[in-house]
């Protein structure tokens, strides 16, 4: 009885193809816009954390307990760097500088560049991924490696379309010579400006004058079990406050969250994206099982009960969506495989693909069950009347 009933299911919705294609059109356009802006907002938080993530080697970030993100710097002292040191559990703790410097380029053009400094002794913090070059060159003199994006298109002889800037170059760096020894891979981050490695005393070197230039303290602890019960250890400290690195991603994430307009415009079209599939696909889909309705009827006069119309309707309504569903996460797949060498933020997740399948489905199945309300209410005589 399964398979009858799944044949006749899909022969119904076959039977009328104008109709069946509108369906799996409109369904395909409204998981695609979903699956789209959904991976392009995801990729976009992402993106906010994306230098926490490549420095990989830290277990905790120490920093002012009044940062806010990543990017919200509030230098540290010192000796804050030394107290931490002394905090039993710790296996080592490092300094780390990050900033904002002005570059000035040969051919006299100046651009803003997102400067790291890391321990001079350990390179702990040095980029993960080198295309060229050994993060352990930065020990030379006025050393500095910048990460691939940064060469090819804002440090390059004219924007985007000159000559990438190459290994044994030299810049300025706030009037301070700065020769490329090395070029990296890192991960894009929300801001777009060039990364550039160097030694924490020559980001020191190279930063505005100040008291304080300690942004961060990277920790290492002795038992990786233990992390949470050092945080609340170095938190009991007046000014510190610690994140393990997905805690202090969280937080980042959260900022932008709270403090920009993105989840609300992207949230409006996802939301376009639903009601495209419910005022279109939706409303096709419930015009196509009310046509339809003198076939049902004619199921109810054989004997069939409503529970077995049912399982015919929803059949349809599960084939449909499944169909127009796959098709429009396999659009967005593909326009997210493309868009790769755009530097447009696009990551597909698990969570937006169950997401997604949930929208869709439940406007297939909502349809449905609206739709059924007529069969159910139907009498079959009219069939055998010619009504």
């Amino acid at each position: 009885m399964t398979g009858s009933m799944w044949l006749i299911s899909i022969k119904m919705l076959l039977g009328d193809k104008a109709k069946y294609m509108g369906i799996i059109l409109g369904l395909s356009f409204a998981s695609f816009i979903i699956v789209q802006q959904a991976s392009i907002f995801t990729g976009l938080m992402a993106r906010t954390y994306g230098f926490i993530q490549d420095t990989s080697q830290p277990d905790i970030w120490v920093m002012d307990e009044k940062v806010q993100f990543i990017d919200d710097i509030k230098p540290l002292k010192e000796t804050q760097l030394y107290y931490v040191k002394g905090i039993e559990g710790v296996k080592w703790a490092v300094p780390f500088y990050k900033g904002l410097l002005k570059a000035k380029l040969s051919n006299g053009h100046f651009q803003i560049c997102n400067i790291i400094g890391i321990d001079n002794a350990t390179l702990i913090g040095a980029p993960p991924v080198m295309v060229e070059g050994k993060p352990i060159d930065l020990r030379e003199p006025d050393a500095i490696i910048v990460n691939e994006e940064g060469c090819n298109e804002k440090l390059s002889s004219n924007g985007k379309n000159g000559t990438p800037l190459q290994v044994g170059e030299v810049i300025e760096i706030n009037d301070h010579r700065a020769k490329v020894v090395g070029i990296c891979k890192s991960t894009p981050t929300f801001q777009s400006q060039p990364v550039v490695y160097t030694t924490y005393n020559r980001a020191s070197t190279f930063a505005p004058v100040e008291r304080n230039l300690l942004s961060f303290i990277l920790v290492k602890t002795n038992d990786k079990k233990s992390t949470n019960d050092l945080c609340e250890k170095i938190n009991k400290t007046k000014g510190l406050i610690a994140y393990t690195s997905e805690d202090f991603k969280r937080k980042t994430v959260e900022y932008y969250m709270k403090n920009t307009g993105i989840p609300i415009n992207f949230g409006i079209a996802v939301l376009l994206g639903l009601v495209i599939g419910m005022a279109i696909s939706g409303q096709t889909f419930y015009n196509f099982i009310v046509s339809n309705h003198k076939y049902l009827a004619t199921l109810k006069a054989m004997g069939a009960k409503n529970n077995l119309i049912t399982k015919i309707v929803l059949i349809q309504a599960l084939w449909v969506g499944l169909i127009g569903w796959g098709i429009g996460v396999g659009c967005a797949g593909f326009f997210g495989l493309f868009s790769n060498e755009s530097g447009l933020s696009f990551l597909l997740i698990w969570q937006v693909l169950l997401g997604s399948g949930v929208a869709i489905f439940s406007i297939t199945v909502l349809s449905a069950l609206l739709s059924l309300k007529k069969i159910y209410n139907s009498d079959p005589a009219i069939i055998f009347q010619g009504k």
